[in-house]
């Protein structure tokens, strides 16, 4: 089929044509804006689950909500080596300058403009007009108090002018455990005062953990929906719903072929999709098609998506994800996998944390090692252990 017409989109976060089987955590965000909107009590979201689940599609989704409902919003990525104050400032200012917009009321403004160049010479940010050395306008250079002052001058800010902040981050994890207990003391703040600035995030599945680790009454404050493969319907939708649109049908078999080969995650049902409009001559899809598309998407992911993972990884990492690709595609035993490299567990800890922090693993349960990359054992398998 022409390939120019093919309406599946695998890039990583790029929205699907059809956002199946989330209807849920949408509705729920979506509640959770109106209400601020509304001066009600509501909790911020924090979203985990592993990679290529759409996570990030979902937060850009949430984005749009508030935004067609006239909230002020910031949407950015949290990076490893930047702190947590280099991510905000830069974001903080422009929902300043949206909030400004009007000059109904700018006083107050001005001397929040003055609060985030303090916030930004006292922990050595420069952004713009906020350079390192201006004065630090009563900041402390505690983080926690200095964070939470900013929240609430913003919140106080929206609420005059009726409106709603709505601060979005994708890849929380990656905020150090400093950072992460200031941002959830401001948030506490702004619930307990109820003021209207929301935070939706999202993050691996540790980030729970890291959440409460942080602070103790995270798990209060924020709700956490957990991300994962979609349900068997919502996978179907995700490929016949696209393909209707382009007047394409895909018989049962091949369709159930597709969705098992996926697993029903989100990503890897975009990228069968494509294959597939791509290899089959025209309309309806057969499973010849189906399985000639499996073959033609796993040596794009191994050549790309996968193998620039394994990259990344030192050979003595690398070694640790053989072993785990070893025992299986469940959650592996820690001490199993020591054992296959020849470590105690105690040696090979260090290795296992490293992985973690890489973004690569997590501990589903203590004692219990799993990949964030879905189908990475199978890779891993393909490619290193026949």
């Amino acid at each position: 089929m022409n390939p120019i017409e093919n309406p599946f989109n695998p890039g990583a976060g790029s929205p699907p044509p059809e956002l199946a089987g989330r209807e849920l955590i949408l509705e729920s965000a979506r509640i959770a804006i109106e209400r601020a909107i509304k001066n009600k009590a509501t909790k911020s979201m924090l979203m985990l689950g592993i990679r290529g689940v759409g996570k990030t599609v979902l937060l850009n989704r949430i984005e749009q909500l508030a935004e067609i409902n006239n909230c002020q919003t910031a949407l950015f990525e949290a990076e490893p080596g930047l702190t947590l104050p280099q991510l905000l400032t830069e974001q903080l200012y422009r929902i300043l300058l949206k909030l400004d917009r009007h000059k109904r009321i700018s006083d107050d403004i001005q001397n929040i403009f003055g609060m985030l160049r303090g916030f930004a010479s006292v922990f050595k940010v420069k952004y713009g007009e906020f350079e390192v050395g201006l004065t630090n306008d009563g900041t402390t250079g505690d983080l926690s108090i200095d964070l939470t002052d900013l929240f609430v001058a913003i919140g106080n800010a929206a609420k005059k002018r009726n409106n709603v902040v709505v601060v979005i981050i994708d890849e929380v994890q990656y905020i150090d455990q400093k950072g992460l207990a200031a941002l959830i003391l401001a948030l506490h703040k702004i619930s307990q005062r109820q003021l209207p600035l929301l935070f939706f995030g999202a993050g691996l599945p540790q980030l729970a953990r890291l959440a409460g680790e942080a602070k103790s009454y995270a798990e209060r404050l924020f709700d956490y929906p957990e991300v994962d493969r979609l349900p068997w319907k919502g996978a179907q939708n995700a490929i016949t719903v696209p393909l209707k649109r382009e007047s394409v049908l895909i018989d049962k078999e091949a369709l159930t072929y597709m969705l098992r080969q996926t697993d029903c995650y989100p990503f890897f049902l975009q990228v069968w999709g494509y294959h597939v409009w791509n290899t089959a001559s025209k309309s309806p899809i057969r499973i010849q098609d189906a399985k000639k598309a499996t073959q033609t998407a796993l040596t794009e992911l191994d050549k790309g998506f996968f193998k620039v993972r394994m990259d990344r990884l030192t050979a003595r990492q690398q070694e640790y994800a053989k072993a785990m690709a070893q025992l299986g595609p469940a959650p592996a035993n820690s001490t199993e996998v020591s054992n296959l490299i020849g470590l105690t567990v105690k040696q090979a800890a260090p290795i296992r944390d490293e992985l973690i922090k890489k973004g690569m693993a997590y501990s589903p349960k203590r004692g219990y090692i799993a990949f964030t990359v879905p189908k990475f054992d199978e890779f891993i398998k393909r490619k290193f252990l026949l």
